[in-house]
């Protein structure tokens, strides 16, 4: 039995913000579009695994890399869908 969750697969994902609009308006965007998000520059962003927030983070760029460090806890009652 050991060894097993290291084979676990997770899914991590960031969010920087949401956007909300009308699947028409959604629909008429082409390549290159820009989405406005309801977000700002130093916001906190949310570390998700699996779709469920494990984390808040800031963003890091470094050189032509973008990372992500980790801040704080996801405290559930702030995220909201």
């Amino acid at each position: 039995m050991s060894g097993t969750v290291g084979n676990v697969e997770v899914e991590l994902s960031i969010v920087l913000g949401r956007a909300n609009m009308a699947m028409r308006q959604l629909l008429k965007m082409g390549r290159g579009a820009v989405i406005e998000l309801n977000a700002h520059q130093d916001d906190e962003v949310w570390v998700m695994a699996n779709n469920h927030p494990i984390a808040r983070g800031e963003i890091l760029i470094q050189g032509d890399r973008i990372a992500i460090s980790i801040t704080t806890e996801a405290n559930l009652e702030d995220f909201v869908l």
